[in-house]
């Protein structure tokens, strides 16, 4: 299927083209006019394997609906980010100004959803993202955005404690995209399992387009416990191969952050891959009716297993239609359609039950997966699950939001070794 262009579902012709404030409209034209979701994606670069697949869920959900949700037909408005954070903001506001839509789903990178942040919250746009940026859900919350995944740390965090607690690892070496993402990730990180004992000795922060990883797989320590690596997109599957390539594999263990070895791209890796643990709050392998039947309907669609972008998509979808329905599908009543989907607790997601804090962001399972071979098929097996984790972790709200966001620069890295 095109959809890099408009796609209208099923929408009655009297609706196209229509931009909905709800002003002047009964609840019979209302529920006669589509209501409209824009969306945002990444298609090209190395963000795309991420990109597609969170369209490819959204598209099966809508499918799944035959395109209507609560009693109401849908059309989705696509555009293509290119994971460039000043398309991001353009095509943010074309659809909103040229296309009329009611809610947003996406985009997908924090530096994007950084980019358009206050151009959507001075529109009060309603925004469901994969995106992971912290702050937009801690100390300069955006009243009108909901995230069902996770921030960046808070599956980083857990994989600090298993790290410390359960592998026993004492010395790491830390590896992520250069970007806010990446940083976000390594600071959860490292700041757990230091708590916990740890020492994180080195960190290397490769540009997110690095064209090979060589010279920083040289630069690699060879008296650490395990390498701890935080990439997006395919990033993870092309260090992984040239760490292999240099020789590591199977003396240096890797551990890694909830895209590092995700499904979109995890079976590209090959056998290097197997024994990689990785903590996120999706695994294609949950053993739940709900999960895997999704997991059914995307090998089925599109012969792939789907991972972080592509549930995290598609629970958006659920919160979504949940929210609708909760105000009979009246998307133009701005204020009890935001508190529905900001306020909902959904119990039966293709992640386990979600709840949301005060900001918007998801209160969740965070699984920690090993990737091993089950039927001929890479797939991350869950191994132990971290119940209703909070963005805040341990720390609790107050005191997490007392001190400054995860940077690049805090927390300090107080135990790197030259």
């Amino acid at each position: 299927m095109n959809t890099s262009r408009r796609t209208l579902l099923k929408a009655t012709a009297g609706g196209m083209g229509i931009a909905l404030t709800g002003a002047g409209l009964s609840h019979s034209a209302q529920a006669d006019t589509p209501i409209k979701i824009g969306f945002l994606t990444v298609k090209t670069g190395p963000l795309a394997s991420g990109g597609i697949q969170m369209e490819q869920s959204l598209l099966l959900y809508l499918k799944e609906r035959d395109y209507t949700l609560a009693g109401r037909k849908v059309e989705l408005i696509t555009k293509d980010t290119n994971g460039v954070p000043a398309t991001s903001r353009t095509k943010t506001q074309e659809l909103v100004e040229q296309d009329g839509v009611q809610v947003i789903i996406g985009p997908l990178a924090a530096f994007e959803a950084l980019a358009i942040d206050d151009y959507t919250q001075s529109k009060k746009m309603p925004i469901m993202s994969v995106a992971a940026a912290e702050d937009i859900t801690q100390r300069h919350p955006d009243p009108y955005f909901v995230r069902c995944t996770s921030s960046s740390a808070q599956c980083s965090h857990p994989m600090g404690d298993y790290a410390a607690k359960v592998l026993g690892y004492k010395r790491i070496a830390v590896i992520a995209d250069d970007l806010a993402y990446g940083h976000e990730q390594l600071a959860g990180f490292t700041r757990v399992f230091e708590d916990n004992g740890g020492k994180v000795v080195q960190r290397l922060l490769p540009p997110l387009n690095a064209p090979d990883y060589g010279t920083y797989i040289a630069q690699i320590k060879n008296n650490v416990d395990a390498i701890y690596m935080a990439f997006a997109g395919s990033n993870g599957f092309r260090f992984t191969k040239a760490f292999f390539e240099y020789g590591l594999g199977g003396k240096i263990p890797l551990i890694g952050g909830m895209t590092a070895m995700d499904e979109a791209i995890l079976n590209q890796t090959g056998d290097d891959a197997l024994g990689i643990i990785t903590a996120c709050y999706y695994s294609a392998q949950l053993d739940t009716p709900l999960n895997k039947s999704f997991v059914a309907a995307m090998q089925k669609e599109y012969k792939i297993d789907p991972g972080y972008y592509g549930a995290g998509t598609y629970i958006s979808a659920a919160v979504l239609e949940a929210a609708l329905k909760s105000v009979g599908g009246k998307i133009e009543d701005h204020d009890a359609f935001l508190k529905a989907l900001r306020n909902n607790v959904v119990q039966d997601t293709v992640r386990g039950p979600v709840k949301f804090d005060e900001f918007g962001q998801v209160v969740g399972n965070v699984y920690i997966r090993k990737v091993e071979k089950k039927n001929g098929k890479l797939v991350n097996t869950v191994i132990k699950t971290y119940e209703n984790v909070s963005q805040f972790w341990t720390y609790g709200k107050d005191a997490f939001l007392a001190q400054p966001v995860y940077t690049r620069d805090y927390p300090v890295y107080k135990n790197l070794e030259g």
